[in-house]
């Protein structure tokens, strides 16, 4: 395997999950943290990982590990406290972040919305208006970073703010409702466009979206499987993919929509399309795990996750493990979208190691995960694909959203209690491979202690 010269090999985290509140505005998380059993353990965004305060700490992590990239999100509802106005003070603090990444060598990759908007905005997605309040938002924040910032993400993960924010209801805001979440999601592309449009307004940077990709497997070869994880794919990935990269949405999912509910999309104005597609530079790919699709009986979503049968490899969410999936999805993309260069911006999994005797954290799954995966994108860029870069979920330990502080995704160990970080053995093995151009080190040697 051979990466290229200048691949971005990287950490992410979000606002929301690591800031903590200190002096922001109200985001729609904030509300929905106060519903109770909202969130598992009762948890929220309050303090998280103390990041607005202890960033300088969490540069010299990224410094330390040797990152070369580190994707960051700019609070929404920090920058825009009352979904209008900016606040220059926080502009100023994501200049100063941005200013110290750049000196301990690490490319800021900038999220726009990781998903904290500001709870000023009433109705949130499932507003047209909202659209010209998240350009707004763009333009205060490219005013004071464009200069130098490369990267930029305009939305993180639209299909699961359609799914969890607007239709199950288990993120925020917390809306329940078929018909509003694929409104909301078509509103969320429509701001990918509006955002890429102030972005282009600045010479030499490259605008994204980051979506969550789910590569749709039969769980048997019968036709009606087969249909299944087509359909799945349509739902979860084509939706998304085909507006934003083909030139519009796909005419298999358009018809799912108004059967599912009823009536046509009427919210999908003339040149709305045409609003959404072309403005792309690159794709940002979040890979977790695969599905695995059966057919199911007729109705809204006639298909069913079953999952892969037999014993594999698993997260402690339950997630299978299955890197090749990740190969195979990079290169069935670049395949597709030739024109388009891929950034795999979130790969990790949760696995829930923490100190041990020897005060240090010996996350050996992690290891592997993070050997394979890599291995699987050297893979996919051997057979072709133009992937720029790699960024591990998460550099720390973090508020993982409904899920609460249970799920540890990180390569720094994080005690919520005091604050204190502690870099895992996978966070250590991640700076030896960078270190040796995504070459896959020795496993480390727990040593005995005492």
């Amino acid at each position: 395997m051979s990466f290229p010269d200048g691949f971005l090999w990287g950490a992410g985290t979000s606002a929301y999950q690591i800031e903590g509140h200190h002096g922001r505005g109200e985001s729609v998380w904030d509300v929905f943290c106060r519903r109770p059993g909202a969130v598992e353990g009762g948890g929220d965004g309050s303090r998280a990982c103390d990041s607005f305060v202890r960033w300088r700490e969490d540069v010299e992590l990224v410094k330390e590990l040797g990152l070369r990239a580190y994707r960051f999100s700019t609070g929404w509802s920090r920058v825009m406290p009352d979904g209008v106005r900016p606040d220059p003070k926080a502009l100023d603090h994501y200049e100063r972040f941005a200013d110290a990444l750049l000196e301990a060598g690490a490319e800021p990759v900038l999220t726009l919305n990781h998903w904290d908007m500001p709870s000023a905005l009433t109705g949130g997605w499932a507003e047209r208006a909202t659209v010209s309040a998240f350009a707004a938002y763009t333009e205060a924040v490219a005013g004071r970073l464009a200069d130098r910032v490369t990267w930029w993400i305009t939305q993180n993960e639209p299909w699961i703010i359609q799914l969890l924010g607007y239709q199950l209801g288990l993120h925020a805001p917390g809306v329940a409702d078929l018909g509003t979440a694929v409104k909301a999601g078509h509103h969320v592309l429509l701001g990918h466009g509006a955002a890429a449009d102030v972005l282009h307004a600045h010479p030499g940077v490259l605008a994204g979206s980051a979506l969550s990709l789910f590569p749709c497997d039969p769980a048997t070869d019968s036709e009606a499987d087969r249909a299944a994880a087509t359909g799945s794919d349509g739902y979860v990935n084509r939706w998304y993919l085909d507006p934003l990269l083909a030139g519009g949405y796909p005419a298999d999912m358009r018809e799912h929509w108004e059967r599912a509910l009823g009536h046509g999309l009427d919210f999908i104005q003339d040149g709305d399309e045409a609003a959404i597609g072309g403005r792309s530079d690159f794709l940002g790919v979040n890979y977790y795990t695969r599905r695995v699709m059966a057919a199911a009986p007729p109705g809204p979503f006639p298909w069913r996750v079953v999952g892969p049968s037999g014993d594999v490899a698993r997260t402690d969410e339950g997630w299978e493990i299955n890197a090749g999936a990740l190969r195979d999805l990079l290169i069935g993309l670049s395949r597709r979208f030739p024109a388009t260069p891929l950034m795999v911006t979130e790969n990790g999994g949760v696995f829930g190691d923490t100190p041990a005797h020897d005060g240090q954290v010996h996350d050996n799954r992690r290891i592997a995960f993070l050997r394979d995966h890599v291995a699987a994108v050297g893979e996919a860029i051997d057979a072709g694909a133009d992937v720029r870069g790699y960024l591990h979920w998460s550099l720390m330990d973090n508020f993982e959203w409904a899920l609460g502080y249970r799920p540890r995704f990180g390569l720094v160990h994080v005690d919520y209690a005091t604050g204190a970080r502690t870099i895992k053995d996978s966070g250590r093995y991640y700076a030896r491979l960078i270190a040796g151009g995504g070459a896959a080190p020795a496993l480390p040697r727990i040593e005995a202690y005492g």
